[in-house]
């Protein structure tokens, strides 16, 4: 206990005269879920439209005015020849142009079916497959508008069988991306900080040369390990905690389940990741290859295949796989659903589980490794 102790207060004061470091450990991960948070956003809004009606009619006018009452689309262009609509999609003056054919109030008159046609810019997949969404959406409750307006003088209107949906939108009632989006920068950011900090700590010893005189001294290499990481456990908690005060206060992100269960899982994931972090000190010899490895093991994983962006279902078998030892794939799963559903602990377990079982793994080998050289 006393060489575990004396491990412990080496390494606060190590951090202590290296005030850079450990202002980086606490406020950058801030920094970046603010610069995150507001740049990325799953919520398409504000496309740009172009007009071309060639019907020019009460009914055409009143039909558009339907479609841009919202915040998803501007009308920024009013074409007057058909020839103008490709150079205006070429240019990207605007995104969509809709196309109003001749015939459209007489056919909408006559109750016939008419279409008219949107040519959309799907040079950015996410913002085409949106817009076409959302014009099939209005379009048909233009559509139905119309019909009822038709069948009214008739008196028919109360007849006419009308199935609308309607929604309950449970856990993110605004649909707000930011919701969705921050749970999961906390868990990379944390990870980032966990693992590169460890990491450098770790091999810091091999750079001073100071390594080899702790291996050979009465120290065990558990209380070594838990001496080094201990500190960046304490530093990673003000950390998240300034993180998800500021995800409450830019974003509204309010902590829905139980305090327990979000710092067990705030635990058990740094349990992991500074696990992770001191089994790449094990296998470097120098700060800059420990942070490269840290950089490349934390982020790309984090990003691409926690589930945070891209879904796992819908990965190859192989990709799905390896998605089993990323560490953040979990904590991500586990925030949502404490932050988000304030989830019991019954669906929380796995999460929990497998957080501590690559802990495990990462922390027996890097004990392994320190004992060979040992």
């Amino acid at each position: 206990m006393r060489r575990f102790l004396a491990i412990l207060k080496k390494e606060f004061r190590q951090i202590r005269r290296d005030p850079l470091s450990l202002g980086m450990l606490v406020f950058l991960p801030a920094l970046l879920l603010i610069m995150y948070g507001y740049a990325l956003s799953f919520d398409v809004r504000h496309i740009s439209v172009g007009v071309l009606d060639h019907d020019r009619t009460r009914a055409s006018r009143a039909f558009l005015d339907s479609l841009f009452g919202n915040p998803y689309f501007d009308r920024i262009l009013t074409l007057e020849r058909s020839s103008e609509v490709d150079v205006a999609i070429a240019r990207g003056t605007v995104r969509c142009v809709l196309v109003i054919p001749t015939g459209f109030a007489a056919a909408l008159e006559r109750g016939d079916e008419t279409a008219i046609q949107a040519i959309v810019d799907a040079s950015d997949a996410t913002l085409g497959s949106t817009a076409i969404g959302y014009l099939e959406q209005l379009a048909a409750r233009a559509t139905q508008q119309a019909r009822l307006e038709r069948l009214a003088p008739a008196g028919a209107a109360a007849t006419l069988p009308v199935v609308t949906p309607e929604f309950r939108v449970w856990f993110n009632p605004e649909l707000q991306s930011a919701r969705f989006l921050v749970p999961g920068l906390i868990a990379i950011l944390m990870m980032l900080s966990a693992v590169v900090a460890t990491s450098l700590s770790m091999v810091r010893e091999k750079e001073r040369e100071t390594m080899e005189q702790l291996i050979v001294s009465p120290v065990r290499p558990i209380e070594l390990i838990l001496g080094k990481t201990l500190p960046y456990v304490a530093i990673c908690l003000v950390t998240m905690t300034l993180v998800l005060s500021l995800g409450y206060v830019l974003f509204g992100v309010v902590i829905r389940g139980s305090f327990l269960w979000l710092s067990v899982a705030t635990l058990l994931f740094l349990f992991a990741a500074l696990g992770l972090g001191v089994l790449i000190s094990t296998v470097t010899r120098s700060q800059l290859m420990a942070f490269q490895i840290a950089a490349l093991v934390s982020i790309l994983p984090s990003v691409i295949l926690s589930g945070l962006f891209f879904p796992i279902r819908n990965m190859p078998l192989v990709i799905q796989a390896v998605t089993v030892i990323v560490v953040p794939k979990y904590f991500i799963s586990a925030l949502r659903k404490i932050i988000l559903k304030a989830a019991p602990f019954d669906t929380l377990w796995p999460e929990f589980l497998a957080m501590f079982a690559l802990g495990l793994a990462f922390y027996a080998l890097a004990i392994r490794r320190t004992r060979k050289a040992a």
